[in-house]
Formats: structure tokens, sequence, C-alpha cells
């Protein structure tokens, strides 16, 4: 808050017609000012105990998961979402509820949490694996087109290899050939995890193989 020195001011007569004037609209300021620091540091209480039972609910959420509960998984991770939206423990939480839901072979309820993971989830890491997850869901549902929409763009790092392959695995899907066998050459190229790559690249290798076959 401002303060204002009154043995400066050239006369009081002239600061008092001044304040008659502007009073009324410096208290209003002042008072938006105070309430707008009150609800940042009252932001700022609630992101960080927010942020506490978060990390609760994911707790939860593992054991759950360690349990083979799908409901219940699926029942704490909407409940991240809907009361802790803006943590990364919320979309983590929506991955590992998608997870299960995936080994359950529920593509429907695998499906939400992945959408909402790649679309508003904090973390950006977190949200290129949502797409490339949700990807293969789409794929599975037969929805190809949707699932290359989600694999756009490529992004550089560790995962460029996998959603390289995955897009190779829709074109494949969908009888294109020269663009699979572009995406799979690409995703051998692409450069990440050496064990994962090991792994991925002897893949694409026999699925290159298949289409001179």
């Amino acid at each position: 808050m401002a303060v204002y020195d009154l043995e400066e001011q050239e006369q009081i007569a002239q600061l008092k017609a001044w304040w008659a004037q502007y009073g009324n609209m410096i208290v209003t300021v002042l008072l938006v000012l105070v309430l707008g620091f009150a609800g940042w540091q009252g932001w700022n209480w609630y992101r960080n105990t927010g942020a506490t039972e978060a990390s609760a609910l994911f707790f939860d959420l593992q054991q759950a998961a360690v349990a083979d509960d799908a409901v219940q998984v699926r029942k704490i991770a909407g409940e991240m979402i809907s009361k802790h939206g803006g943590t990364v423990q919320a979309q983590l939480g929506a991955l590992l509820s998608a997870g299960i839901q995936f080994q359950k072979n529920d593509l429907d309820n695998a499906r939400p949490h992945l959408e909402w993971a790649a679309d508003k989830g904090k973390d950006a890491v977190l949200r290129d694996l949502a797409r490339l997850r949700l990807a293969a869901v789409l794929l599975q549902q037969g929805e190809a087109n949707e699932a290359l929409a989600r694999l756009q763009p490529v992004p550089e790092g560790s995962l460029r290899a996998r959603f390289e392959d995955l897009r190779g695995d829709v074109f494949a899907s969908q009888g294109k050939v020269a663009e699979a066998r572009t995406a799979w050459k690409a995703a051998a190229g692409a450069s990440g995890n050496a064990v994962i790559d090991a792994n991925l690249r002897n893949a694409i290798r026999i699925k290159l193989e298949s289409l001179e076959g």
C-alpha cells in the first residue's frame, strides 16, 4: 500500500481538494489490491493443501491398482481430476487408471481419462504420453483417423520412436503401405532409451520385412 508523506505536498488545502476528487477511487483501488493479495495468499494455501490431498488420493489409487480393483481406481482417478485437476498427481492418476482399464480390455473407460490427461494435463511430457496411449486405444476401437490426429505433432525425445511406430501401425491398418514404411523407418532412426529402442527396432524390422514379403 502506498504511503503518502503529507509534508511533501505543496499545500494542505490542495491535498484536501485532490482527495475529495479522487479519494473514493483510491480507496476502491487499494481495496481491490488488498483483496487481490489476500486471494493470492489463499490460492497458495489452497494449492499447497490441494497438492497434499492429491498425493493422498494418489496413494489410495496405487493401493487400489495393486489390489487390481479397476472400479475403485477409476473412481479415485475421477475424484482427483474433479478436485485437483491442476496437479501432476491427477494426471498420473488418470494415466494409471487408463492403464488398469486397458488391461481389463475396458477401452470405453480407459479413453475418457486419457483424453483428459492429453488435453488438460499439467505436464507436457505426460500429455504426450497420454496422446500416445489414447491413439493406441482409438486404433483398437477402429478410429484410425482420430488416432492419427492424436499422434500429431510427433514429439522429440524418447517418445518419438513410439509415436512413429504407432503411426506406422495406423497407416498399415488403413492399407497405406508407403506411409507405414516411412513412419516405421523414422521410428527405427529415432533416438531415445537404448534398451527400449533395441526391442522396438527389432519389432519394427519385422514389420518392415513383412511389407517386403
